[in-house]
């Protein structure tokens, strides 16, 4: 498949190069890079090999004759992108979060302005493979790294009727990897070493992202409370969810259910012991595991995941390989690394 990437200069752009150049059945053919473009890999990514290939614009009619496309762009930057794509019959997996929602109403909810393309939503798969069928797939929205953690941690309880929908707390922490590469103060190392801090506190725009992954798969109407946070380590991402339980629900029944939905699933492991974020660095694997705290009616649901790899990168090779039809574990590490 003749591959390119858009937004190549990013931290998840870098890890899709590092991904296809691993990959038996992906050729890369195309990189595209806003202010790098006329440069080479190497000025931007000079841990990565071939580090004399050009980049390009952003611009896909500069990628000439490619299969699949994969767009690392900021919000705003990959719907025109996608659009032309699309509609050039290329296989398009979107890592940014022009396409994730599924409606004008939520998405204007989460972005505060319409969509270019509002005819375009709700056309686009949601790429969580675990969670939705890609088969025949031809357009994909990756979900978001906070998304990716907190569905993984609680829709199979949802859909077990274990918890209910209403009353969810997802208390989330991210590396700083994933606010993007761009220059931004409070990202700079004196803002962010030696403390934790919450932002976007009732307003981040994973939110509804969130509550709209709960709602397609339960058909009914969940309501999330998400603070997401920011901790002073390069890559990693885990999610602690607290939902009201069922009456009767325990531990052994909780952990039960998730081991049942996820038996056959690659890249999710179900274990006993709270998840820590540098297991899963490295890796496309997602950390899951539940908690009963019958004493105050709650479940306790966690995740942990790499938010570069099955946040961003390695989830959205993970969807092309299902629509392109390749073994979905194709080129991705299973194994990460410590310490």
């Amino acid at each position: 498949m003749r591959t390119a990437v858009f937004g190549a200069s990013g931290y998840a752009g870098g890890e899709l190069i590092r991904l296809i150049d691993g990959h038996p059945g992906l050729d890369l053919a195309y990189m595209g890079a806003h202010t790098h473009a006329g440069g080479v890999l190497g000025d931007v990514h000079p841990q990565l090999s071939n580090g004399h290939r050009l980049l390009g614009p952003n611009d896909p009619a500069e990628a000439g004759d490619i299969d699949l496309a994969f767009l690392a762009l900021p919000h705003g930057a990959s719907a025109t992108v996608g659009h032309h794509l699309a509609a050039a019959g290329v296989k398009v997996i979107d890592l940014g979060s022009d396409f994730r929602l599924d409606t004008e109403e939520r998405y204007l909810e989460a972005y505060g302005s319409p969509h270019p393309y509002p005819d375009q939503l709700g056309k686009w798969a949601y790429g969580l493979p675990e969670l939705f069928d890609l088969s025949g797939a031809q357009w994909v929205a990756s979900p978001g790294c906070y998304p990716t953690a907190t569905l993984l941690a609680v829709a199979p309880l949802l859909l077990a009727g274990l918890i209910e929908p209403t009353g969810i707390i997802a208390d989330c922490l991210s590396g700083v990897t994933g606010a993007g590469r761009a220059l931004k103060e409070e990202l700079l190392f004196g803002e962010v070493a030696e403390g934790v801090r919450a932002y976007a506190v009732t307003t981040h725009r994973h939110r509804p992202e969130i509550e709209m992954g709960l709602d397609l798969l339960t058909g009914k109407t969940s309501r999330v409370t998400f603070t997401p946070h920011l901790v002073p380590m390069q890559r990693g991402l885990l999610a602690t969810v607290t939902a009201p339980l069922v009456q009767g629900s325990n531990t052994s029944e909780l952990r039960a259910c998730l081991y049942d939905f996820y038996r056959t699933k690659t890249f999710v492991e179900v274990i006993d012991v709270p998840p820590q974020t540098r297991w899963a660095a490295g890796s496309n694997r997602a950390l899951v595991s539940a908690f009963s705290d019958e004493r105050q009616g709650v479940a306790i649901a966690q995740c942990a995941i790499d938010n570069l790899l099955k946040g961003a990168a390695g989830q959205a090779v993970q969807a092309a390989n299902v629509v392109c039809g390749f073994s979905e574990a194709e080129g991705l590490p299973l194994a990460g690394w410590m310490p």
